[in-house]
């Protein structure tokens, strides 16, 4: 398998567990009740796709530091990466989530609807789980490109699910047990970084 597809693989698998539990599915499924599908999906890819680009240009200049440095600054990432998804996935309260709206999407413009959605996902993906794992990926195993583009498609193929298949998404599974499982797989990234510094 080549390294590209290793990249690809691993930032898919990383960022959809990360991603699915998050609030990137909460407030796609919230602006998809506010709002019409298609703008809600279109806002939302752009600020992926916008994101994955900022993540992957971060992690593509640790690639420039000193070895002994990317490793700390990697698991620092997985590190706070790990406690966001362990403390969102231990906190006490409803699994269930927020209720969804039970009135019909708004009938607003394409355009605006896609800008709202837009804006609603870029801000919330700062600093998330799934852009540092991004960057850590990138400045652990190189190729930004395969990272970031299996970075993307996850991203998207949340947005997807969200959008696509609404609250029947929220009540199949259990994002606080997902959270978790990133959680410490998080942790033992973070580990493996801090690990390489002894070889």
């Amino acid at each position: 398998m080549s390294s590209a597809l290793i990249a690809l693989a691993s930032a898919f698998g990383l960022v959809l567990a990360v991603e699915l539990p998050d609030k990137t599915l909460v407030a796609t499924l919230v602006l998809t009740t506010r709002f019409r599908a298609w703008p809600v999906f279109a806002g939302v890819c752009a600020a992926f796709a916008l994101q994955c680009v900022i993540a992957v240009a971060f992690g593509s200049m640790l690639t420039l530091l000193p070895d002994a440095l990317v490793s700390v600054l990697v698991a620092v990432m997985f590190g706070i990466g790990s406690f966001m998804l362990l403390r969102e996935g231990f906190r006490e309260g409803d699994e269930a989530g927020e209720d969804a709206s039970r009135s019909g999407p708004t009938q607003l413009s394409f355009l605006r609807s896609a800008l709202t959605s837009f804006g609603v996902l870029f801000a919330a993906e700062w600093g998330d789980a799934s852009q540092l794992a991004t960057a850590g990926l990138v400045a652990r195993i190189g190729n930004p490109v395969a990272v970031g583009m299996g970075a993307f498609v996850a991203l998207v193929s949340v947005a997807g699910l969200a959008v696509f298949l609404g609250a029947k998404i929220r009540s199949r599974i259990r994002p606080k047990l997902i959270q978790r499982v990133a959680g410490f797989v998080f942790a033992g990234f973070a580990v493996f970084a801090l690990a390489q510094l002894m070889w």
